[in-house]
């Protein structure tokens, strides 16, 4: 019986100085510099968001963020990196829309579940998608677009970077809410993609409006209408999807920094703290409206609601399409 008295005091004193050994941790970050891992390729909008908030973080907390570019199998090898690594802060994932909301339903064997791998950070940033045609198209409005898809079914095609890409899967979520006929032709990458419908290849395309932009000031691309709750600044002439008559469909690029599940919540929510300070500047407000995008910050808990919201959503997409990655 005193040796089982013992024991316990043992494994008692043994836990409370670990839960010491953690708070000093929390109460001291960060006390060396921080990794941030972008699961893509150097130069994508991923990586230069992820840039941009690695720097901002360290400004506001006076220690370096430093990024790690670990990229393949669609973000799905750097996501799963973080979720193995020690939940201790110091090693951070840059998500988003395709490695936190899409990959769950295209992965057959996700070696992380989003909603349980990770401590939700706080959402950084969204950037509403554009529906654009090329300007030879005779339609000036979604309405008119999708009257000529059903009319001519199978006869207009959209182009992506790829399959399973957000733009792909937008496309087959506007599909399945419309029910039109779209043909998807599927390029290797986004800067082919993009020249197939401004030389009239394909008609159609689903993308965000810093890559759209110039091509429709153009004139070689339309904008019929955009995602989100309101018009933007830059095309005050196109329409929401919502006054175009279909507000069912809202999409969006977005992304965030979340931390390995298990991270101290004072770590996290100094982490949340930091990144909503520095998201709050204008010119970080400016910096992220030349991308297209808004700035988003939110709390850890919210974080993980939209994350959990955004999982489903893009789910009933992937089943419409019947996209499915190995």
């Amino acid at each position: 019986m005193i040796r089982t008295t013992r024991r316990t005091w043992r494994a008692l004193a043994s836990a409370l100085l670990s839960c010491a050994a953690l708070l000093a941790q929390a109460q001291n970050y960060p006390a060396r510099p921080v990794k941030i891992v972008v699961p893509f390729p150097p130069g994508g909008p991923t990586d230069v968001m992820g840039r941009f908030v690695a720097t901002k973080l360290g400004e506001v907390m006076g220690q370096s963020f430093v990024v790690e570019n670990r990229a393949g199998a669609g973000g799905t090898i750097g996501s799963d990196t973080v979720a193995q690594a020690p939940a201790d802060g110091y090693t951070l994932l840059y998500g988003s829309t395709s490695t936190l909301a899409m990959a769950p339903s295209l992965y057959a064997k996700l070696s992380y579940d989003p909603r349980k791998s990770f401590a939700p950070i706080s959402l950084v940033s969204s950037g509403p998608m554009l529906i654009a045609v090329n300007a030879m198209v005779p339609a000036t409005s979604l309405n008119q677009l999708i009257a000529l898809a059903k009319g001519q079914a199978g006869k207009l095609n959209y182009s992506s970077a790829g399959n399973a890409t957000p733009p792909h899967l937008a496309a087959e979520l506007f599909k399945s809410l419309t029910g039109v006929d779209l043909v998807h032709v599927p390029y290797k990458g986004g800067g082919p993609a993009l020249q197939a419908v401004v030389a009239g290849e394909v008609q159609v395309f689903f993308e965000g409006m810093v890559t759209l932009l110039p091509h429709i000031k153009s004139g070689r691309l339309r904008a019929l209408a955009i995602t989100g709750t309101a018009r933007d600044p830059a095309l005050p002439e196109v329409p929401t999807v919502a006054e175009a008559g279909l507000p069912a469909f809202q999409v969006a690029f977005w992304s965030g920094l979340v931390a390995p599940a298990g991270t101290p919540a004072d770590v996290v929510n100094a982490l949340n703290a930091a990144l909503r300070q520095a998201l709050g500047n204008a010119d970080a407000r400016t910096t992220l409206s030349k991308y297209g995008l808004q700035a988003a910050g939110n709390s850890p808990a919210e974080f993980a609601q939209f994350i959990d919201s955004e999982i489903s959503r893009w789910a009933r997409a992937i089943q419409a399409s019947g996209a499915r990655l190995d």
